[in-house]
C-alpha cells in the first residue's frame, strides 16, 4: 500500500506530473477548449473568455498566497493597474497592443514593491489588510486623477488589433486569452521547479526555517510579489481587451474576494486549482444571475459547499 509520496531521483523531483490520470485529464481538458469555440454561441465565448482571464489572474495569485503563502486582498488593485495601463497607452499615447499588454503586467510588478517592501514584517491578516488598502489607493487615484486617468468617466478602447489579429472577433479573443493562460500556466509551473519555487514553498511552510536555511526572505518575498502582480497585471490587460470600455467601479474590493476564493476551492497551491476554481465559480455566478437579490446569498452559500466537502480543492 503506497503511504506516501517518496521521490527517489531528481528528474522526478523535476517532473510536472508522474501521474498519467493527470496527464489524461489534462489533455483532454485542452482538447475540450480548443474546440469549444466551434460548438460555441456569442455568449457561451464571453463567458469563457471571462473564465479564461479569471483563470489568468488566479494562478498569479496563487503563486503569491498558495506557493510562498503570502495573503493578499490587493488583486483589484493589481488587476485596475493592469487594466488602466493597456488602455491609456492605446487610447491617449497610441501605443501598439503588442506593447501595451506586456507593460500592463510591468507597471503592477512595479506598484508591487511599494506594497511588497513594507509588508516585508508582517504576515497573515496583518499583511492581508495591508494589501487591501493598497488596492483602495489604487482605486482613489484611478477615480480622482482626472488628467490622467479620465476619472470617473472611463476610458473606452476602440476595436484591437494585435499581432494582425482583430481582438473584436470573440473567437479570436477566445483563442488569445487560452494561448496567454497555456504560457502563464507553464511559466509558473516552470518555476515552481526551479530553486526559487523551492524557496517560496519553503517560505510558506515555515519561514523562520527557511531564513536558518539561507534563504533571503527580504529577496524572495518582494520576487513573489513582482511575479504575482505581472501575471494579474496581464490579465488586466485581457480585461481592457474584451471589455473595450473601463472604470473604476469594476475593480469593487468583492473582486479580490472572488479571486482568494477561487484558489480556496481549486486547492491553495495547487498547480491546476485556480484554473478550476475560476470555472467552477464564474459559471456559478452566471448560473444564480436569475435569482436576484438573492444572488449574492445563494453565491456565498455555494462557496461554503465547496469548502466543506472539499476543504483541500
Amino acid at each position: 500500500m503506497r503511504t506516501g509520496n517518496h521521490i527517489e531521483s531528481y528528474p522526478r523531483h523535476i517532473a510536472l506530473s508522474d501521474n498519467p490520470v493527470v496527464w489524461f485529464w489534462l489533455v483532454a481538458l485542452m482538447a475540450a477548449m480548443i474546440i469549444l469555440p466551434a460548438f460555441s454561441g456569442l455568449f457561451v465565448l464571453g463567458l469563457a473568455i471571462r473564465i479564461l482571464i479569471a483563470a489568468v489572474g488566479a494562478i498569479g495569485l496563487n503563486l503569491l498566497t498558495g506557493s510562498t503563502g503570502q495573503i493578499s486582498l490587493g488583486q483589484s488593485g493589481f488587476l485596475a493597474a493592469g487594466c488602466y495601463t493597456t488602455g491609456l497607452l492605446i487610447t491617449d499615447y497610441n501605443w501598439p497592443p503588442e506593447l501595451a499588454l506586456p507593460m500592463s503586467g510591468i507597471v503592477a510588478a512595479a506598484l508591487s514593491f511599494l506594497v511588497g517592501i513594507p509588508s516585508l514584517r508582517l504576515k497573515g491578516l496583518y499583511l492581508a489588510i495591508t494589501t487591501l488598502a493598497f488596492s483602495f489607493i489604487i482605486t482613489q487615484f484611478l477615480l480622482f486623477a482626472e488628467p490622467i486617468t479620465h476619472g470617473p468617466y472611463g476610458v473606452r478602447i476602440e476595436d484591437t488589433v494585435l499581432f494582425g489579429f482583430d481582438l473584436a472577433d470573440p473567437t479570436t479573443m477566445y483563442y488569445f486569452c487560452l494561448g496567454i493562460l497555456a504560457l502563464v500556466t507553464l511559466g509558473v509551473l516552470n518555476i515552481m521547479r526551479t530553486r526559487v519555487g523551492r524557496a517560496f514553498n519553503a517560505i510558506r511552510d515555515q519561514d523562520i526555517a527557511a531564513r536558518a536555511m539561507g534563504i533571503n526572505l527580504t529577496t524572495y518575498k518582494l520576487t513573489a510579489f513582482a511575479a504575482s502582480s505581472f501575471i494579474v497585471g496581464l490579465a488586466g490587460g485581457l480585461m481592457a481587451f474584451q471589455f473595450r470600455f473601463i472604470n473604476v467601479d469594476i475593480f469593487s474590493v468583492t473582486l479580490a474576494i472572488e479571486a482568494l476564493a477561487m484558489i480556496i476551492v481549486g486547492g491553495v497551491g495547487r498547480f491546476f486549482g485556480p484554473i478550476y476554481g475560476a470555472l467552477l465559480l464564474t459559471v456559478s455566478s452566471e448560473l444564480l444571475r436569475d435569482f436576484g437579490d438573492y444572488r449574492m446569498l445563494l453565491y456565498g452559500a455555494l462557496i461554503v459547499v465547496f469548502v466543506f466537502v472539499a476543504p483541500t480543492g
